[in-house]
C-alpha cells in the first residue's frame, strides 16, 4: 500500500509514519507540507492508495480540496485530520464520502486503533461524530435522488395524496409508489411521514 502524508509539521508527519508503519510494515509513506505538492504527486504517481490529509496546512480549503483529489483520483481513501470541531465544516466534509475523520487532538492509542479499523476496510469516525455522519449520509443519499424522486419528496411534504402527485407530473399511482420507496430507502426511513421530518431536519426541504 502507497500512502501519502500530507501535513505542515514535519514531526506529525514522521511520528504518523513510525505508527502507521507498526500497523503496515510493508507500506510504502510519502509526505509532503502543502497542498500544492499533493496534486503534483498525484498527478505523477498514479498508484497512490491512500492520503492522509491535514485540512489545516497551506493552501488547503478544505472540502473543495478534497473534491480536487477525488478529482484525480476517484478510488484513493481520503482520512482527513483537522483541528477544527466546526459542526457546519465537519457535515460539509463528511458529504465528501471521506473513509475517516480525525481530531489532531485524538490520543495515540486511538490514532493507531482509528488506522486499524481503516486498515481493515472500515470507515472511522469519532464517535462524538456520529450523529454528524449520519445526517451527512442522508444528504449524500438525498443527492442521489432523481430530479423526479425530489419532486415527489417536495409534493409528499405539501400533503399531496398519491393520486394527486400522480396527476401533477403526469405519471400512474403505481410509478409514485416505486418512487416514493426510492425516497424511503435513500433516507433510510419507513413512511411517508417519517420521510418528511427526516428531510426537513437534516434541511432539505
Amino acid at each position: 500500500m502507497k500512502i501519502l502524508i500530507a501535513d505542515d509539521h514535519a514531526l506529525f508527519r514522521d511520528n504518523l509514519a513510525l505508527y502507521i508503519q507498526e500497523i503496515q510494515p510493508q507500506s510504502v509513506i510519502l509526505q509532503v507540507s502543502d497542498f500544492s505538492s499533493i496534486l503534483k504527486i498525484l498527478k505523477k504517481e498514479q498508484n497512490i492508495d491512500m492520503i492522509i490529509l491535514d485540512l489545516d496546512m497551506p493552501y488547503c480549503q478544505g472540502f473543495q480540496s478534497i473534491l480536487e483529489i477525488k478529482e484525480i483520483s476517484k478510488d484513493i481513501k481520503i482520512i482527513v485530520i483537522s483541528t477544527s470541531e466546526d459542526i457546519e465544516q465537519i457535515k460539509k466534509i463528511l458529504q465528501t464520502g471521506i473513509d475517516g475523520y480525525l481530531l489532531r487532538r485524538t490520543d495515540l492509542s486511538t490514532l493507531k486503533e482509528a488506522f486499524k479499523q481503516i486498515f481493515e476496510g472500515q470507515k472511522y469516525i469519532p464517535d462524538a461524530l456520529k450523529d454528524i455522519e449520519k445526517e451527512s449520509n442522508l444528504k449524500l443519499n438525498y443527492k442521489t435522488l432523481t430530479n423526479r424522486q425530489s419532486q415527489v419528496l417536495d409534493l409528499i411534504a405539501q400533503g399531496k395524496s398519491n393520486k394527486q402527485i400522480a396527476y401533477e407530473i403526469g405519471v400512474s399511482e403505481a410509478t409514485v409508489k416505486l418512487h416514493i420507496n426510492a425516497l424511503l430507502r435513500s433516507l433510510k426511513v419507513n413512511n411517508r411521514t417519517q420521510a418528511v421530518i427526516t428531510a426537513q431536519k437534516i434541511g432539505l426541504i
